[in-house]
C-alpha cells in the first residue's frame, strides 16, 4: 500500500476515476444520442419497438453492475474489475461502427456493452465511495462533482455525435454518418484508457481484497467466458419483448430478495441503515421512469413537434439537431452540480444539510415542474404544431435539477447507509432497481408513440402533450410520498448514525 498523504491521496484518485469515467459516459451517451432514432429511421423500427428495446437494453445496462460489483468485490478486485469493463465497452462501441442493417448484430453489439457496462458501472462508484469512506459531508460533495463527470462526458458528445452524423450523412450519403458517430463513442473510451494508464499510481492504494493480491487468470478466464455468453444472452432478450419483460420482473424480484436478505442477516447495527436505503431505492425506482423518457418520448417529440432553430427576440442564431436536445441535460448538470456540492458542503458545516430524504422529495416537486412545461406545449405551438428550441432549454432544466436531488445523490446514499462489505454488491443492488425502472420508463414512453400513418406535427403534438402532463401529476404523486416517509427517514437515519458510532 502506497503512504501518500491524505488529502493528496483523495485528490488525485479522485480525479483519475472523474476522467475515466468522463471518458466512459462520453462514448455511453454519445450512443444513447443516436440510438432510437437509428432505430427508427435506419431499421424501421416503429416507435413503439424502438421504445421498448431501448428500456430493455438500459435495464440490462443498468442490472449488469450488480454481477460487476459482485466481481470487483469478490474475484478480480475493484480496479482491475472497473478497468476491464473500460476495455470491453470500447469494443462495444466499436462494433455499433460497422456498417450494415442487420438487427441482431446491432443487439450483439449492445450486448458487448451491457457486459462492460457491468464491469465498469458499479466498481467505479465503489471507487470513490473508498476514497471518501466516513466522511458523509464531503461523500455526498464527492458523488455530486462524479456525477458532474459523468454529464461532462455527456454533455460533449451528445452535441458532437448528432452533427457529425448529420454532416457525413449529408456530404457522404449511404447512412455512413450512423457508423462514423458511433466510432467517435470508441474514440473516447480509447482517450480515457490512454488517461487511466498515465495517472493510475493515484490508485494503486485504492480498491478491495483482491486487488492486493496477484492477478489470478485463471479467474480472468472465467469472467471472461461468462462475459461471452452474457453478450449472446443479452441480444437474445433484446430481440424477443416477452423474455426482455419476464427479465425485467425477476430482477425486481432479485432486489427485493437481496435487501430482504440483508436486512434480516445484518447486525443490529447495521439494519436500520439498510432499511433507509430500501426506502430511498424504491424513490429512485420511481425516478427513472422519469429519466427514461429524455431518450425516448422526449427524444422523438424534439424530432417531431420541437422548432430547430434558436432565437433570441426574433434573430435567428443558429439551428439544432433533434438529437442534440439530449445533451440539455447534461448542460444544466454541468452548470448546477458545482453550486450544489457547494451548498451541501457549507450547509454541512453548519449542520443545516438538509437530508437525502428531503433533498429526494424536493427533487420529485422540480421533475414535475419540468414535465408540466413540457405538457405546455399544446398551448404555446405554433400553427404547424411546432415548439420553440427554448421551450426544450428550461423543461431540461428543471428535470436535471430534480435528476441532481434524486439519481445524482442515489449512490451517495448507498455509500452513506450501506456497510463497507457490502458495498459494491449494494452498489449493484441499486443498479439493478434502476435498471427495471429504465425499462418501466420504456413502457411508459409507449403511451406517446406515433403511429407511422400520422406525420403532422399537430396530430403528434397531442400525443406527447397527453403523456408529459401525467407524468407531471404522476411526479406531484411521488412528492407526496416522499413528504409522508420523511419522519420514517429521520428515525432510520438517527438510529443509523447512533448504532454505527456505538458498534465502532
Amino acid at each position: 500500500m502506497n503512504n501518500i498523504p491524505a488529502t493528496t491521496s483523495q485528490t488525485r484518485s479522485f480525479t483519475t476515476i472523474f476522467l475515466i469515467e468522463m471518458w466512459e459516459r462520453f462514448g455511453f451517451y454519445g450512443m444513447q444520442a443516436l440510438i432510437v432514432y437509428y432505430m427508427v429511421q435506419q431499421l424501421d423500427f416503429p416507435d413503439e419497438r424502438a421504445a421498448l428495446v431501448w428500456g430493455a437494453a438500459a435495464a440490462l445496462i443498468y442490472v449488469a453492475p450488480a454481477i460487476g460489483g459482485w466481481i470487483g468485490d469478490r474475484i478480480l478486485g475493484t480496479r482491475r474489475t472497473m478497468l476491464l469493463g473500460a476495455v470491453i465497452l470500447s469494443v462495444g462501441y466499436a462494433l455499433m461502427v460497422v456498417p450494415g442493417q442487420s438487427v441482431w448484430f446491432m443487439f450483439c453489439a449492445l450486448g458487448v456493452i451491457v457486459v462492460g457496462n457491468g464491469l465498469f458501472k458499479a466498481n467505479a462508484g465503489n471507487m470513490v465511495r473508498k476514497i471518501y469512506e466516513g466522511d458523509d459531508s464531503r461523500i455526498d460533495s464527492a458523488f455530486t462533482i462524479y456525477y458532474m463527470a459523468v454529464n461532462l462526458g455527456a454533455m460533449i458528445s451528445q452535441l458532437l455525435t448528432p452533427w457529425l452524423k448529420d454532416y457525413v450523412n449529408t456530404h457522404y450519403g449511404n447512412g455512413l454518418g450512423w457508423h462514423i458517430a458511433f466510432a467517435v463513442c470508441a474514440v473516447g473510451l480509447l482517450l480515457g484508457l490512454a488517461n487511466y494508464a498515465l495517472m493510475s499510481r493515484t490508485l494503486a492504494h485504492i480498491g478491495s481484497e483482491p486487488d492486493e493480491r496477484p492477478m489470478h487468470w485463471g479467474k480472468l478466464g472465467v469472467v471472461l467466458a461468462g462475459g461471452v455468453l452474457a453478450v449472446f444472452a443479452s441480444a437474445y432478450i433484446l430481440q424477443h419483448e416477452g423474455v426482455a419483460r419476464a427479465f425485467v420482473y425477476v430482477a425486481g424480484l432479485v432486489v427485493i430478495g437481496i435487501f430482504a436478505y440483508l436486512i434480516s442477516t445484518s447486525q443490529r447495527s447495521e439494519r436500520a441503515g439498510l432499511i433507509a436505503a430500501l426506502v430511498l431505492t424504491v424513490q429512485t425506482v420511481f425516478y427513472f421512469i422519469f429519466y427514461q423518457q429524455m431518450s425516448t418520448s422526449l427524444n422523438l417529440f424534439a424530432l417531431r413537434n420541437v422548432n430547430p432553430a434558436f432565437e433570441v427576440f426574433g434573430v435567428h442564431l443558429w439551428d439544432w439537431s433533434p438529437a442534440q436536445f439530449q445533451a440539455f441535460n447534461p448542460i444544466w448538470i454541468f452548470i448546477l452540480s458545482p453550486i450544489l456540492a457547494w451548498a451541501y458542503t457549507k450547509a454541512g458545516k453548519a449542520n443545516k444539510d438538509l437530508s437525502i430524504a428531503g433533498k429526494f422529495a424536493f427533487g420529485f416537486v422540480i421533475v414535475a415542474a419540468g414535465f408540466f412545461i413540457y405538457g405546455a406545449s399544446g398551448h404555446l405551438a405554433d400553427s404547424s404544431g411546432k415548439v420553440s428550441s427554448w421551450l426544450m432549454v428550461w423543461g431540461y432544466g428543471a428535470i436535471s435539477l430534480g435528476e441532481l436531488l434524486v439519481s445524482g445523490l442515489g449512490l451517495a446514499m448507498v455509500a452513506r447507509y450501506v456497510p463497507a462489505r457490502m458495498g459494491g454488491f449494494m452498489m449493484g443492488a441499486y443498479f439493478i432497481a434502476s435498471g427495471v425502472s429504465q425499462y418501466l420508463g420504456g413502457v411508459v414512453a409507449t403511451y406517446a408513440s406515433v403511429p407511422s400513418n400520422i406525420t403532422d406535427p399537430l396530430e403528434s403534438l397531442s400525443i406527447y402533450t397527453s403523456l408529459f402532463n401525467k407524468l407531471g401529476f404522476a411526479a406531484l404523486a411521488c412528492t407526496a410520498i416522499a413528504i409522508a416517509v420523511l419522519p420514517l427517514m429521520k428515525r432510520l437515519s438517527q438510529t443509523h448514525h447512533t448504532e454505527t458510532h456505538a458498534a465502532a
